[in-house]
């Protein structure tokens, strides 16, 4: 009893590695998708370096010239397309937002952006509106704010909207406050506060302040149509030569969730080797408890055939038993790996997920190893001599 629980704990062990790891993954590229899907299937970016992840220095993308704002207003204006068109630019990653006598840490994002933001960003409005034309042309002193960065700030259950805030050296009004989206993955607006992009310009200007310019098709199947007009409009701005590379970079929206999802996949790969290498040693295990099972109950095997057992009786005994071991490892495991797989799913902020591939995967994997480990125990001990195993003991 003491060696069968032994192995159904190494057998569940191995199951839980493979499933737990690969359903916290499964859960963590759902999260991924579902996240930056909000920004729209049919939103792209133009910017001046495209996106990566890990690899060597001689494959990251090139970090072109900066785009400047009289090259993305000048695209913006040009740009006919049936289309929402935006330009933002980051004034900072590490601001500090102050509402009298509340400040938050130093990690606030101030993004300068113009009226199309909101809607090329995939945001919605909680409470209060978007900036107008005017606030965005002529610099106005008006913010939006993330809904975590609004209940940072706003303790008493104050209505953020219309409240005065400090933002680094100057005072701003709250005019909306932004849905919260979630910070799957650390991407999310939620703690950052969007100002107007003239007003950026004024107080947090630096000389490589580059701009990003965001499309949003009115029609998804427009998708295709509307990269390839901007890309031949913006390389006539940047004054691109024919058959010289552009000096900028497009993005879809979804991009930067298949490069962390294709990064992932290294990570499946070693969760599914050490699972299996848990599995071999459990197979080796459970053939070596199977053979001394063999070597204990010779007697009964003896008796058994004495009494008319056949061959196939004796092996299909022990078979069976190896199986049923391997599979009760298996179920255990399996649901150790969903529980354990969904709480690290929880913690990261993704859904919850029932791997139904694993779990089938799991049952069969189960059933290989009791295959593979019963099998020999199993031919011994149907090919004992029944006279010779009588007279074992």
């Amino acid at each position: 009893m003491l060696r069968t629980v032994l192995t159904i704990l190494i057998i569940a062990f191995g199951i839980m590695a493979l499933v737990g790891i690969l359903t916290a993954i499964e859960s963590i590229k759902s999260s991924l998708n579902s996240n930056f899907s909000r920004m729209g299937a049919n939103t792209f970016t133009i910017k001046n370096h495209g996106m990566q992840f890990g690899g060597n220095n001689s494959n990251r993308p090139k970090d072109n010239r900066r785009i400047t704002y009289d090259e993305a207003e000048k695209f913006k204006s040009e740009f006919t397309f049936n289309a929402y068109t935006s330009i933002s630019t980051f004034a900072s990653h590490v601001a500090t937002v102050k509402f009298k006598s509340v400040k938050t840490n130093p990690n606030i994002g101030v993004l300068g952006a113009d009226e199309n933001n909101i809607i090329t960003g995939g945001y919605e409005l909680d409470k209060g509106r978007n900036f107008t034309p005017s606030e965005v042309i002529y610099g106005a002193n008006v913010a939006i704010i993330g809904g975590t960065l609004s209940k940072t700030l706003f303790k008493q259950k104050e209505n953020p909207v219309e409240q005065v805030i400090s933002i680094g050296p100057g005072k701003y009004r709250v005019i909306g406050v932004l849905k919260e989206k979630g910070s799957s993955m650390g991407f999310s607006g939620d703690n950052n506060c969007i100002l107007p992009i003239t007003n950026v310009r004024q107080y947090f200007a630096r000389p490589d302040m580059s701009y990003t310019i965001s499309v949003m098709t009115k029609n998804p199947n427009d998708m295709e149509f509307a990269i390839s007009e901007s890309n031949g409009l913006f390389r006539a701005i940047r004054k691109c030569r024919i058959g010289e590379e552009s000096n900028f970079a497009i993005e879809k929206s979804d991009n930067l969730a298949k490069m962390l999802v294709d990064k992932i996949k290294y990570v499946t790969m070693a969760a599914t080797i050490i699972g299996l290498i848990t599995l071999l040693g459990a197979a080796i295990g459970l053939m070596n408890i199977m053979l001394v099972s063999v070597t204990e109950r010779t007697r009964e095997i003896g008796i058994r055939k004495a009494i008319g057992a056949t061959s196939k009786v004796i092996k299909d005994q022990f078979l069976t038993e190896a199986i049923m071991i391997c599979q009760l490892g298996g179920f255990l495991g399996i649901i150790l790996g969903i529980l354990i797989g969904n709480l690290m799913s929880l913690v990261t902020g993704g859904s919850f997920i029932i791997p139904w591939f694993w779990i089938i995967s799991g049952i069969i994997l189960c059933l290989i190893v009791g295959l593979a480990s019963g099998i020999y125990p199993a031919i011994k001990a149907s090919k004992l001599d029944p006279i010779e195993a009588l007279r074992f003991e």
